[in-house]
């Protein structure tokens, strides 16, 4: 079976914010977040970093008042900054008082900087995946608002009630990120979302060879072979990392290769030469005419299964013009 043959969803569009300073700071924060629920984005998701942005779980509480549709949830949240039964209380808590719109997200955690800056212990891979593992074991029990009682070699719960009850039910749903194979094995086995992620070099740049059509069935085949019968219950989200509007596709794809070759972008390793067509067909690049976007984004579910689509804040506005050509498909 490949890729094509996944079960085809309906388009969600994912927008985001942090609250940096080139977003206006966190003063701004809800502002934005409201403008994307305006420009008819499906949810609004804040990274989780201990550099210059806002809490993930205060920005929820503060978004959950002052918006009325759009779905909130964080893309990611670090395992290790929070245990599990602490996290539990702060997600059906926001879940309530948003009405039921919260999508919990959450990974291992992967920027080290951080952890060490902070005195916060940074395990191997091995660790960090094993601990998210047990986390997501908890979590799953206790964001139904049922009783937990787990052993792990990490966490242990003794008959911990979840409260408060979740809005949403069973519970909200959970969405993991990852690239590497264990990682996606692992979101195959607890997660209602998946994030589709380029893996990166030990030094944290940006693989090439990751963006690549072919590398993204691969991966979907990872989660497809873990999944086995929940498969089909699984959503599949990946974020565009790049918007070009243009009338010239074939042109602009040679500047970006151009772009490359020159180092541009630093946080990305050149492991392997692509071409103009590869270029085109990545789902991590979109380049053309709204129409041109939008049909490339139809390909990507196509040949992926990939329905939900994610778009950095700066690019916010720059792609909704593509959303009311899918929404409803």
């Amino acid at each position: 079976m490949t890729a094509a043959a996944a079960p085809v969803r309906p388009f969600r569009f994912a927008a985001g914010g942090e609250g940096n300073p080139d977003e206006g700071g966190a003063r701004r924060f809800v502002k934005l977040a409201q403008k994307a629920e305006e420009l008819g984005y499906d949810s609004f998701m804040i990274p989780d970093h201990l550099g210059n942005q806002v809490g993930p779980i205060a920005a929820l509480g503060a978004l959950a008042v002052a918006t009325d549709r759009i779905r909130l949830g964080t893309a990611v949240l670090a395992n290790g900054f929070r245990h599990p039964a602490v996290l539990a209380k702060d997600a059906t808590t926001i879940d309530q008082i948003s009405g039921g719109r919260l999508e919990f997200g959450i990974g291992a955690g992967w920027m080290k900087e951080e952890y060490d800056k902070a005195g916060i212990a940074y395990e191997s891979p091995g660790v960090r995946i094993e601990k998210l593992d047990e986390s997501l074991t908890i979590l799953d029990v206790l964001l139904r608002g049922q009783e937990c009682t787990f052993e792990g070699k990490h966490y242990q719960v003794r008959g911990l009630q979840g409260s408060p009850r979740p809005r949403q039910g069973p519970r909200p749903p959970i969405a993991v990120g990852g690239g590497g194979p264990r990682m996606l094995a692992l979101a195959a086995k607890h997660a209602d979302i998946i994030s589709l992620v380029p893996s990166t070099t030990k030094e944290g740049k940006l693989k090439l060879s990751e963006i690549t059509m072919e590398k993204s069935i691969e991966r979907v085949e990872v989660i497809r072979r873990a999944a086995g019968d929940r498969f089909a219950d699984i959503e599949l989200n990946w974020t565009i990392t790049t918007i070009l509007i243009s009338d010239d596709r074939e042109q602009t794809a040679e500047m970006v290769l151009g772009a490359l070759e020159n180092g541009f972008p630093p946080n990305m390793d050149v492991d392997v030469k692509l071409t103009v067509e590869d270029v085109l067909r990545s789902p991590y690049i979109a380049i053309g005419s709204f129409e041109e976007i939008a049909e490339q984004v139809r390909g990507v579910r196509a040949a992926t299964g990939m329905s939900y689509v994610g778009v950095f804040p700066t690019q916010m506005e720059a792609f909704a013009p593509v959303i009311p050509l899918l929404a409803g498909e």
